[in-house]
């Protein structure tokens, strides 16, 4: 169970409204950052009284929740990510690029994880202990650690510093690189962009890369 009941939907809302309204939700948490997403504007722009949005949220925080839980399932389906034990078999970076391939192509076809991208950094979303952001964040921690665990057992990831370090230095390099691309965008060419996931991927595995592979 997530949260208080005053965090939860308390109505039911029909199925093809309620996306409307998620939708329109998650863009205005994403442009505006939850603190300063105004709910009014929300509720104005989909043509519902704050009575009736009440009906079927309890508060904003209900809102940015579900948000977050449709955009994550959404999500988890389109890219269907494989255990972090499938990186035993094979070959562990050529896995690794067939996945961050495949989360190119979901992130540029599915509007759903852009949206899902856009609120998985907000500084200030909420982010208590259940809530739906946390659960998503901690899933891709704990896949990334694992990840890391198998990398270097097999020697093809370095061991010099702590996983959680070497975790938060990936995402960070992940995050960079997210982020310049938003604020080019309308500079840069489909090839360009179609370029991108190879170069960030190659700074993480030079990052990561172990002792024998740096010299």
């Amino acid at each position: 169970m997530l949260g208080s009941m005053a965090e939860r939907e308390v109505g039911v809302l029909a199925p093809e409204r309620r996306e409307q309204l998620l939708a329109a939700a998650a863009d205005e948490f994403t442009r505006a950052g939850y603190e300063r997403a105004s709910l009014n504007r929300i509720i104005r722009d989909q043509g519902m009284s704050k009575s009736s949005f009440y009906h079927y949220f309890a508060s904003k925080e209900a809102l940015f929740n579900a948000v977050v839980t449709g955009l994550a399932t959404a999500v988890a389906e389109a890219l269907n990510p494989p255990s972090a034990e499938d990186l035993t078999e094979g070959d562990f970076w050529p896995r690794i690029t067939e996945l961050t391939d495949h989360l190119a192509r979901i992130s540029r076809d599915e509007p759903a994880a852009a949206r899902l991208a856009g609120l998985y950094y907000l500084a200030d979303a909420p982010n208590g202990a259940g809530t739906p952001i946390t659960a998503v964040r901690n899933a891709v921690d704990d896949w990334i650690d694992r990840a890391l665990e198998i990398g270097r057992a097999r020697g093809e990831v370095g061991d010099g510093l702590p996983i959680a370090l070497q975790r938060h230095l990936a995402k960070a390099v992940i995050w960079a690189m997210d982020e310049w691309t938003v604020a080019n965008l309308d500079r840069l060419s489909p090839t360009d962009l179609g370029r991108l996931p190879a170069t960030q991927l190659d700074a993480i595995k030079r990052l990561l890369a172990a002792d024998e592979e740096r010299g």
